[in-house]
């Protein structure tokens, strides 16, 4: 698979989850960190308006590279969350403490890709395009 192709992919995910953001802010309000300051909506509509960003940015080839490095920064800041819903949701049944203590390496993954999404194919030409 091309960056390029990878890059679209990564950004179709991203704008996924940052319109999720918007239509289901309950389930981020919960896991954002209390000691954050401000309300936990206001950072769950900071994230989906970042993600939205970073798709966008992910989809163009002149701001992929920066992007990818900006979404690979972005996929470790909300690292946190993550853990603290694995920590909150301990207690829950098998499958949801699985979901949750899935969700620390494939943040990782996340990570890893948004950096592969800075590489440009050089078969190809810049950020995967013919040239």
């Amino acid at each position: 698979m091309t960056s390029a192709r990878s890059a679209l992919l990564l950004a179709g995910l991203m704008a996924s989850a940052g319109f999720a953001h918007f239509a289901a802010p309950r389930q981020f309000d919960s896991i954002v960190p209390r000691s954050l300051p401000g309300s936990p909506r206001a950072w769950t509509k900071a994230g989906g308006v970042a993600e939205l960003a970073l798709a966008a940015g992910l989809a163009l080839p002149a701001t992929r590279r920066a992007s990818a490095r900006a979404g690979a920064l972005f996929f470790a800041g909300v690292f946190p969350a993550n853990v603290k819903m694995a920590y909150d949701w301990r207690h829950r049944s098998t499958t949801a403490r699985a979901v949750a203590c899935a969700r620390l390496p494939l943040q990782v993954l996340l990570i890893l890709w948004a950096r592969r999404a800075d590489i440009q194919d050089v078969r190809r030409g810049p950020a995967g395009l013919g040239g």
